[in-house]
């Protein structure tokens, strides 16, 4: 039986969610790596190991978005759930559409991010 813990990324540029959303999922059972940048995490050795990715929409230079295209020409297919501060109904629309698996608005609650992130898994 594999009881490997999902490693679930969080690309944001905000630092208070880097430092609280890892507390979080591990408190939910997962094992997080955070990253300030897509860039960031686009060069790193997690991209092959993230089982879910929680991205940040708007960032300095590379946004969300963005990194979803990238991700999707090098044909990695990791489960995203966006995640943005600017409470608009039309860019969540537009993130589900492009197939990621949720678009939160923050603040969102410990609950919505835990079935998102259960979602995601389900889906990878």
């Amino acid at each position: 039986m594999n009881n490997k813990r999902s490693l679930v990324s969080v690309v944001d540029d905000d630092e208070s969610i880097r430092e609280s959303l890892p507390e979080l999922l591990r408190e939910f059972g997962f094992t997080a790596q955070t990253f300030s940048s897509a860039e960031e995490f686009f060069e790193s050795d997690c991209v092959d190991q993230t089982d879910c990715l929680i991205l940040d929409i708007a960032m300095p230079g590379m946004s969300g978005p963005e990194l979803f295209g990238q991700l999707t020409i090098c044909q990695k297919e990791i489960p995203i759930i966006f995640i943005t501060g600017q409470i608009d109904e039309a860019i969540r629309s537009r993130m589900l559409k492009l197939g990621a698996v949720e678009c939160l608005f923050k603040p969102f609650s410990d609950l919505d991010l835990q079935k998102a992130v259960n979602e995601a898994l389900r889906s990878n």
